[in-house]
């Protein structure tokens, strides 16, 4: 069920005021949004439902026994299992056939037929969000950074809430579980400002990213026959693809959760104007970076033990990322990628400070310069990201060094008619230093801004239904 669908606007439209009419029982609303929850997944594949509640059950009891336990040792088995059972899950179902082709094709080549079988299973829609958010839940209580809560319903509704379920934001037990375990009450401004995410996050998939979208399958999918014009135009109409597709996702999310009376994370702000790769990951799939730092980076020593031990870190967390994101080779280099500029970053930030310019014009200026720069940086992985092979990769890559041209306007156009209203909500938004600028713009600013969305999308809305593209992580 999507949420650029009918089918979401008529569950929807059924929910929000069955749950708003149990306002004086939070219990009972906790009921409805887990079967809500339930049934939302199961929409995708039932099946899958079991997935589902076994994570949720084992890391319900794996909670309750580590804080119960006093014993180091059992402590941490209990912990241990939840992360066997959550990895588990993730490495059968999204990485077992990527490991054992991986093995086939290395023993192959090393002369060694050795057949190995394959599972013939489809990947469980949102399996690496609601693992990871899951099994955080039993390390936060390891750590005592929350006490385990008793009541089943609240965890398993911490867990299947349904606006964040299949693609994040990545919610912490320390911030949404508080919210569950407690009444919400209806406030008009929280409602409206989630009228207004929902709205928003929908211009940017059903106008934008779905209409880039064609412009992308377009030119990746004749790869080897276009010139370095086309393929650079096509990796910059993916990045933008990509990031309205993605936090147009994460805005809708949020959105109803803000109708609902929750509020979930930001997990995005306006990572395209970063100024370092450093920055670009504050601002981007925030959740995601953040839990990658809280749960891997700093235990694997963080910036601790000095410069080789620090790059080594960033290395190894960001090629899990990129696993993360996929399985397939082009994610694992990804990773490697963006660990690679991300660890030059590191290297160069001393000198990049020394020569920074002191006016007020000079900082301006350079400020930009850092923003193009990382910019281009980004774009370049998102190259190896989009790309179905490797080959591909580098046969783009060397059209855009051998054979750049400029694309014709049949191209430009569509693509330009596309980014550049995005790009003036979001210098809006960076000048004014306000996500939110638009909504607090006086009310015919608004009536401009939301008529002229409303056209958009009856004009150039692709309303084709077409899946997010982080749902297939």
């Amino acid at each position: 069920m999507l949420f650029n669908s009918f089918q979401f606007a008529y569950f929807f439209a059924l929910l929000l005021p069955t749950y708003w009419l149990l306002q004086k029982n939070y219990k009972l609303q906790n009921v409805l949004l887990l079967a809500a929850g339930y049934y939302f997944y199961a929409c995708w594949n039932w099946r899958f439902l079991s997935l589902l509640i076994l994570s949720t059950v084992m890391d319900y009891g794996c909670g309750i026994a580590v804080d119960r336990i006093t014993a180091p040792r059992k402590r941490k088995g209990f912990v241990a299992l939840s992360m066997a059972l959550n990895l588990g899950m993730l490495g059968c179902f999204k990485y077992y056939n990527f490991f054992a082709e991986s093995l086939h094709d290395l023993l192959t080549r090393l002369g060694l037929n050795v057949p190995l079988s394959q599972l013939d299973v489809v990947l469980p829609i949102g399996i690496s969000f609601y693992t990871f958010q899951s099994m955080s839940y039993v390390i936060d209580v390891y750590r005592k950074d929350i006490k385990p809560t008793r009541n089943l319903l609240e965890f398993a509704t911490f867990v299947s809430f349904f606006p964040h379920l299949v693609a994040g934001p990545i919610m912490r037990p320390t911030t949404l579980l508080p919210q569950v375990a407690g009444p919400r009450r209806f406030d008009i401004p929280q409602f409206y400002q989630g009228i207004y995410l929902i709205f928003w996050g929908l211009t940017k998939k059903v106008v934008i990213a779905d209409n880039l979208a064609l412009l992308v399958n377009d030119l990746f999918g004749r790869w080897e026959s276009i010139d370095g014009g086309l393929a650079l135009l096509a990796v910059y109409a993916f990045a933008f693809q990509i990031y309205c597709d993605f936090s147009g996702y994460t805005d809708a999310a949020r959105g109803i959760a803000k109708c609902l009376g929750f509020e979930l994370a930001l997990n995005f702000n306006l990572p395209y104007f970063a100024t370092s790769p450093k920055d670009f990951w504050a601002r981007w799939h925030i959740s995601l970076s953040s839990w990658l730092r809280d749960y891997l980076y700093i235990p694997l020593g963080g910036n601790r033990g000095g410069l080789a031990m620090l790059c080594r870190n960033l290395m190894l967390t960001m090629i899990i990322g990129g696993l993360w994101h996929g399985a397939a080779w082009t994610f694992v280099v990804w990773g490697c990628y963006q660990g690679v500029i991300l660890v030059g970053h590191r290297l160069l930030e001393p000198s990049l400070k020394r020569i920074q310019p002191a006016t007020p014009a000079g900082v301006v200026g350079w400020k930009l310069v850092r923003m193009f720069v990382t910019f281009h940086l980004i774009c370049a992985g998102w190259l190896i990201f989009r790309a179905t092979s490797l080959t591909q990769v580098s046969g783009m890559l060397a059209a855009i060094a051998t054979r750049l041209t400029v694309p014709s306007a049949t191209y430009v156009v569509p693509a330009l008619a596309a980014i550049v209203p995005l790009l003036m909500v979001q210098v809006a938004q960076y000048v004014s230093k306000d996500l939110d600028v638009i909504a607090r713009t006086p009310w015919y600013v608004r009536s401009a801004f939301y008529t002229a969305c409303f056209y958009a999308f009856v004009i150039a809305g692709e309303f084709g239904g077409g899946q997010f593209i982080y749902f297939q992580f």
